[in-house]
């Protein structure tokens, strides 16, 4: 049998065919504001579909109107569609926070996924849209966390604010303040993330006096890896092996 997952995100929208082993086979990736997308995922259904696959789907969503377009497309096609916020995710993490209802279930997933993975105090760090940090405690809390505007969305905007700056792509490791524009932006923006990531993790560290596991996912994190005062590992798909915990929970 095989099952699938999947993550809506600002930017892209990720599906993933998982085996019997629980293992992701096959990894489907779409452009969340595409104009194309009903018709790209319409294309893509027969493959998803074909090979003994259970008709449940799970996914975590922070686009409600994306995961209502997907699951009038895959219910046409038989399929029952869940978000991972419909179940009591109490059994699996305690959630510390005042108003769970906010917490998005991207930031959820990473928990659910870091914790069952490593078993140990964890600070998640995640480069998508925004960039965010959650923490997670022995014997598996949620404690909240820390959002922050992601790395690509603010250059975007400082290029759609500015008329005279130029757009550009953030390279790794300079090594000077910039000597032209480009430099002076990119020097700005990577050792400004540097600077933000690291008094983040020191002030977490430190208010609870305790050793964190730091775990990078997204976009960013082959850049930031060893600019952490502190080890890092990366885990690219910890947000699909929290929706597969989920899933192994409540609907099998």
């Amino acid at each position: 049998m095989n099952y699938l997952i999947g993550d809506i995100g600002n930017t892209s929208l990720k599906i993933c065919k998982i085996n019997n082993k629980f293992r992701i086979v096959k990894t489907f990736l779409f452009r969340t504001k595409s104009v194309y997308l009903e018709k790209n995922l319409k294309k893509k259904i027969n493959q998803l579909a074909k090979n003994n696959t259970c008709n449940k789907i799970l996914f975590s969503s922070v686009v409600p109107h994306i995961y209502r377009k997907i699951d009038k497309i895959f219910r046409k096609k038989n399929f029952k569609i869940f978000e991972i916020k419909k179940f009591n995710l109490n059994k699996l993490l305690k959630f510390r926070v005042k108003r769970y209802s906010q917490l998005g279930s991207d930031r959820i997933a990473n928990a659910i996924g870091a914790y069952y993975k490593f078993k140990t105090n964890c600070i998640v760090i995640d480069f998508g849209t925004a960039t965010t940090f959650d923490v997670i405690k022995k014997p598996g809390m949620y404690d909240g966390g820390v959002i922050t505007p992601g790395i690509a969305l603010s250059i975007e905007n400082l290029f759609s604010s500015t008329a005279l700056l130029p757009t550009f792509k953030l390279k790794k490791y300079p090594t000077n303040y910039g000597k032209n524009t480009k430099e002076a932006l990119n020097s700005g923006f990577f050792w400004g993330y540097q600077g933000l990531i690291n008094n983040i993790v020191k002030k977490i560290i430190k208010k609870n006096n305790k050793n964190f596991k730091i775990i990078l996912t997204g976009g960013y994190s082959n850049f930031f890896k060893d600019k952490i005062f502190k080890q890092a590992t990366i885990e690219k798909d910890i947000t699909i092996q929290g929706i597969l915990k989920v899933y192994r929970k409540f609907l099998i």
